[in-house]
């Protein structure tokens, strides 16, 4: 660890970002301990994933929807492999319109190098993959960068780095969110970011830094714009205490240029589809930005954390994957204790007010507390409209305060360290105390296994191929119910024919195009909808079927000629006989039990 300069506040080379790895960075004792942790990232990422392993039947019980779509995905990354499939837009989901894939979460730059995986054990074992080696890559790439770059020393970083990918904001968006617990790209951007003021290398660093970046944004745009606000107001806050800031932001400022050329040539295309494209969309519904921090949730504890149940969080999170701001009293305490301790350091004050930022971006539009509106606007309400910060859901700013406060824990087990060394009488006192303090913040907050739940088995008559004949000539398959955010395992079950299984409607972000719609062109979550499809809603929900018109049944078959549909099938479901009686009745067609589904084959009222 380099020794702070005699005139210089404390921890100002740490502050500085230029810190050195510990004696022991060479031995071999240290290259142990660098394998010691990863294997505990390792550890960490199977026993959150436990329940998914041990049994292939299962699936993860809070968010099937979301699984079933990124399996989907992952799918559709092999058939871009293996078939030359356009990557950015999609016709075999949403038929006849397709899907904006640019728009969605299409994790290209996972699932295209999954893609062996995905076809020799299917899309279920590629997500599962993806989402369990996501949580590793993410400890262990904070691990090197805390240890090798912004701490020093390997206990700090591996502390830091430990709460960075299994916090519990990082174990809710677990539950089927795997590109954005999937962070071990941040790491390495702003590694390259900081050796951008390398004199003499700002071409090469450049060129770097804009290739992390094109690969964040195949994995996560909003992880990537949260990103790059952090950097930007950290490193402005840095530059403010550099003494050689002159000489140092000429390569600075030049490297960036060149990261921001190189990126946009690359992204110009692929950002010029999703804003602009077919099935592009003028940002999140309002409903959606509405979704925000409760201001009590930030000392509660999440249902995944060990001091957690659903009935402490019951009331201050819209869903369980989006636990965003769930940090515990204790841990609230230390880090406020951490700030004031660590107030000389001015990496740390720029965390504090980069902290302060993200907290009150998360509140959205009005301050909620305790699940009741105060009436108090929040900074959220006069940026949520603004391009681009338009699509941001305003709870997961909260999100980004997990690598911050992962950083001010290292930041402080750094001190005491060094506390520690330099005080040799005190040192047993120090160190207890430092466990101490850091096991009660730390210790309800460990992560449990994700729930899990059976998932249905596919049907044979998708697996077996037995849908074929039923969509020759550009054809769809209907399924009972129509997909969308709340019923999503026909995804699954194309996403096993690798995709060759073409639907209507899906579960996906596109546009509200209806002519009526109070937000028109803001994001639906499924296609807008049509008569059948509204039909089909209720029964879903209610186990009752609607009553039945002659209107009913002529926008029945208009709607089965808009999807193309060359069949319709129904699967399990807790309320097939109303499905099924309401199919049969608004067709006139008998169905017939097939391969464990329903089937209409609807092909004469199309053509």
């Amino acid at each position: 660890m380099t020794t702070p300069h005699r005139d210089e506040p404390e921890g100002d080379t740490v502050a500085g970002v230029s810190a050195g790895v510990d004696r022991g960075e060479c031995s071999g004792r240290g290259r142990r301990i660098d394998l010691l942790a990863a294997l505990s990232f390792v550890a960490l990422g199977f026993w959150v994933t436990a329940r998914l392993w041990l049994d292939p039947r299962n699936g993860i019980r809070d968010n099937r929807s979301d699984q079933a779509q990124f399996e989907w995905m992952m799918a559709h990354g092999a058939r871009v492999i293996t078939q030359f499939a356009y990557p950015f837009h999609s016709d075999r989901m949403n038929v006849p319109d397709g899907v904006n894939l640019m728009a969605n979460t299409s994790v290209l730059s996972v699932s295209l190098p999954l893609t062996p995986v995905t076809l020799l054990f299917g899309p279920r074992a590629s997500f599962l993959l993806f989402l369990t080696l996501g949580m590793i890559a993410t400890g262990i790439a904070w691990y090197f960068l805390f240890s090798r770059v912004l701490i020093g020393s390997r206990g700090p970083a591996w502390l830091g780095a430990a709460f960075c990918a299994f916090a519990p904001a990082m174990i809710s968006h677990a539950n089927a969110h795997p590109n954005i617990v999937s962070q071990f790209v941040v790491p390495l951007i702003i590694w390259r970011t900081l050796r951008l003021a390398e004199p003499g290398r700002w071409l090469r660093n450049g060129a770097l830094l804009a290739l992390v970046i094109v690969w964040q944004a195949f994995l996560n745009l909003e992880i990537l714009l949260m990103t790059a606000i952090g950097l930007g107001v950290v490193v402005a806050l840095l530059a403010l205490r550099r003494r050689d800031l002159r000489q140092r932001a000429r390569p600075f400022l030049a490297g960036l240029g060149v990261a921001a050329l190189f990126a946009a040539v690359a992204l110009a295309y692929p950002l010029y589809v999703q804003f602009f494209g077919p099935g592009s969309y003028q940002g999140l519904s309002r409903l959606i930005r509405g979704y925000s921090s409760d201001l009590a949730s930030f000392v509660a504890y999440s249902r995944e954390s060990l001091a957690g149940s659903p009935r402490t969080a019951e009331g201050l999170a819209k869903n369980p994957t989006e636990e965003n701001s769930f940090f515990g009293w204790a841990l609230v305490v230390l880090v406020i204790a951490l700030i004031w301790w660590l107030r000389r350091n001015v990496l740390a004050l720029a965390l504090t007010v980069l902290g302060l930022l993200f907290a009150v971006l998360s509140l959205g539009r009005e301050v909620i507390f305790d699940g009741r509106e105060t009436g108090v606007p929040s900074l959220w309400a006069l940026l949520e409209d603004l391009p681009i910060l338009h699509s941001v859901v305003p709870t997961r700013w909260a999100l980004a305060l997990t690598p911050i406060i992962g950083l001010l824990l290292a930041l402080g087990a750094e001190r005491a360290r060094q506390l520690a060394v330099r005080h040799s009488r005190a040192r047993p006192r120090i160190r207890f105390w430092t466990v101490t303090v850091l096991a009660m913040a730390l210790l309800p907050l460990l992560p449990t296994p994700l729930p899990a739940t059976h998932l249905d088995p596919v049907p044979t008559f998708v697996t077996s191929g037995a849908w074929r004949p039923y969509v020759a000539g550009g054809r769809s398959v209907v399924t009972l119910p129509l997909p969308d955010t709340n019923y999503a395992e026909p995804l699954r079950w194309s996403a096993v024919t690798r995709l060759e299984m073409p639907l209507a409607r899906g579960y996906f972000l596109g546009p509200d195009d209806r002519p009526h719609a109070q937000e028109r062109g803001a994001a639906l979550f499924t296609a807008p909808p049509r008569p059948t499809s509204s039909f089909f809603t209720v029964i879903r929900r209610t186990g009752a079927v609607p009553p039945i018109t002659p209107q009913s049944r002529v926008n029945a078959v208009d709607d089965l000629r808009y999807w193309r549909a060359g069949v319709v099938i129904l699967g399990p479901h807790r309320n097939a006989d109303a499905l099924r009686r309401g199919m049969t009745e608004l067709t006139g067609i008998r169905p017939v039990f097939t391969g464990g589904v329903w089937l209409w084959d609807v092909r004469p009222l199309t053509d």
